[in-house]
């Protein structure tokens, strides 16, 4: 068993560092980064959209209609981070596979000058100097399929780890309204097959029930009966909607 364990480590590692940004169709950019405060403030989700069509990506805003013929997982997903540092603004990027896993970070693009707006600009587009470089070109290989071997090969190690596994609501994944879980620092996004970002979820004390917003509502999502429900307050009476979702 030990044996076995190691080489699915081994398999997962190796197919871990064979992905690269080549392996994916297009990009979705948010409207929103973490740092700001409003949609495309300073214009950053614009000059990332222009940025990555110079790169030679095909880019489309979360809120935009995806051409058919696209799986979520064949698609790459952007975020542009800041690094706190003094008298300096500092950006980098990175690639997010649709599990939340990340495909490739930038070199740090850096700028010292004092207003915002010109600073995000010549911070992002010299992060994206670094992107430019990697000359992407799609490679035609399936992610979808190696995703899925991961996720398998991982099972033996868990079990040999006698690591108890977290049970939650079975996904029926024919649910037409079926939702994405993609891992965010606090918890989860939901996407719907746009994909659009649909209700965030940050994380409690409690893996079956998390703090979930959606269309500018607070409440909860929680796990009952093999079903997860998003339940919030509208005119002082509870109310409880049934929410399909894939984590």
């Amino acid at each position: 068993m030990k044996l076995k364990a190691l080489l699915a480590l081994l398999l997962c590692s190796f197919i871990g560092f064979s992905q690269s940004v080549n392996d994916y169709k297009a990009v979705i950019i948010p409207l929103k980064y973490d740092f700001i405060k409003t949609e495309n403030q300073y214009r950053l989700a614009t000059l990332t959209k222009s940025n990555l069509l110079k790169a030679g990506f095909q880019a489309f805003y979360t809120n935009e209609q995806i051409p058919a013929g696209f799986d979520r997982c064949e698609l790459l997903y952007i975020d542009v981070k800041k690094d706190n540092a003094f008298l300096v603004t500092k950006l980098f990027i990175q690639f997010k596979d649709c599990y939340g896993k990340v495909i490739y970070t930038s070199e740090t693009g850096k700028s010292r000058e004092k207003d915002y707006e010109v600073a995000y600009k010549e911070s992002l587009e010299n992060a994206f100097v670094s992107v430019i470089a990697l000359h992407y070109a799609y490679s035609g290989k399936s992610v979808s399929t190696v995703s899925s071997n991961v996720t398998q090969a991982a099972v033996p190690v868990t079990a040999v780890a006698n690591t108890p596994i977290e049970e939650k609501p079975v996904a029926n994944l024919s649910d037409p309204n079926l939702l994405y879980a993609q891992p965010t620092e606090n918890g989860y996004q939901l996407i719907d097959k746009t994909p659009k970002v649909v209700m965030k979820l940050l994380k409690t004390s409690r893996p079956d029930s998390f703090i979930a917003i959606k269309d500018g509502i607070q409440g909860s999502l929680n796990a009952k009966d093999n079903q997860w429900y998003f339940e919030y307050y509208q005119n002082d009476k509870l109310v409880s909607e049934k929410v399909s979702v894939k984590f």
